[in-house]
């Protein structure tokens, strides 16, 4: 919880302050009354002491007046919402590096995984895409709220060969959330997961600059560790060659679109990723006043502190 009018709060200090009085002014009444009439005759004179009762609707009182002070002081807090629309690309890599299983059962499997979970975990109301690139990218789903159609083709990615075109696929990417916010008016990212650089196509840093202007974030995770090894494709035939995952670029790509870069070196941690991404990208953060429920707690404790006085003393306190 926070405050819009926070110097508001110093009032509170005045409640000790007068609740030390209070007690002070109690103990010179009792003393006062000790005075005048001896101890063996207070029970005849007053054999009936309100005992609490006589502290309660100043303790009301004060707890009124503290309540009211919050109030003024615009109390607010935040707290996660559904949003009712947004639209989110999962962009995959499918190039050979990615059949490597150092992440178990191999880069690519882990990530369909993890991305097929994200589905299970966002809101109904996030229009969810797909797309695939090696070489070139490939539109698998466009962004649709009928999350059974993008769970269908993140089931059909496969490996895709050589080449690694992350810009050119971050391009269909931002050309789809584009698309469809022309229609919904929906905030849009992206979650790219690859294993290293790009090797042709666009500069996918360039692209991710272009995504921050356009309001669109780019979430970036590096899966595989420094010790992978894949069947690489070459003119002469497969080879198995060492491929070091690479996160430097994916960084790079995060930071340029105001996103956040992710490493996953095994399939718990991905999958715990992409459920954080669920739960981030499916709500957004609003920020609601309190100043009411403050207000009407302080004028409630007001109203049972002078009725407990009527009720008791005939007077209000």
């Amino acid at each position: 919880m926070s405050f819009e009018a926070p110097l508001v709060l110093l009032g509170l200090a005045a409640l000790p302050a007068l609740a030390a009085l209070y007690i002070r002014e109690q103990h010179r009444r009792e003393r006062a009354l000790g005075a005048l009439v001896s101890a063996p005759l207070l029970p005849s004179l007053a054999p009936r002491r309100p005992g609490w009762r006589r502290h309660a609707p100043y303790a009301l009182l004060a707890l009124g007046a503290g309540a009211l002070i919050v109030a003024a002081a615009r109390p607010v807090h935040t707290v996660s919402v559904p949003v009712r629309a947004a639209t989110v690309m999962l962009v995959n890599d499918v190039s050979a590096s990615m059949t490597s299983a150092d992440v178990k059962p191999s880069r690519l499997a882990a990530a369909k995984r993890a991305a097929a979970r994200f589905l299970t975990l966002v809101g109904p109301d996030v229009a969810v895409g797909s797309i695939e690139f090696a070489r070139e990218p490939v539109l698998l789903q466009s962004p649709t709220t009928d999350h059974r159609l993008t769970r269908a083709a993140l089931a059909s990615i496969r490996d895709g060969g050589g080449g690694t075109a992350t810009g050119s696929a971050l391009a269909l990417a931002l050309a789809q959330i584009t698309s469809t916010r022309a229609r919904r008016r929906a905030p849009g990212s992206v979650l790219l997961i690859s294993d290293g650089g790009a090797n042709v196509g666009p500069d996918p840093v360039a692209v991710a600059a272009r995504a921050r202007r356009l309001g669109i974030a780019v979430y970036t995770i590096a899966v595989g560790t420094a010790h992978g090894v894949a069947e690489i494709p070459y003119r002469h035939g497969a080879r198995r060659t060492p491929v070091p995952v690479d996160p430097r670029e994916l960084a790079q790509i995060a930071a340029a679109s105001g996103g956040r870069a992710y490493r996953a070196t095994n399939t718990a941690t991905l999958s715990a990723i992409y459920a954080a991404l669920a739960k981030e990208l499916g709500h957004r953060r609003v920020r609601r006043g309190l100043t009411y429920a403050f207000a009407g707690v302080g004028l409630v404790a007001l109203a049972l502190a002078a009725a407990a006085s009527l009720a008791w003393f005939g007077r209000l306190a």
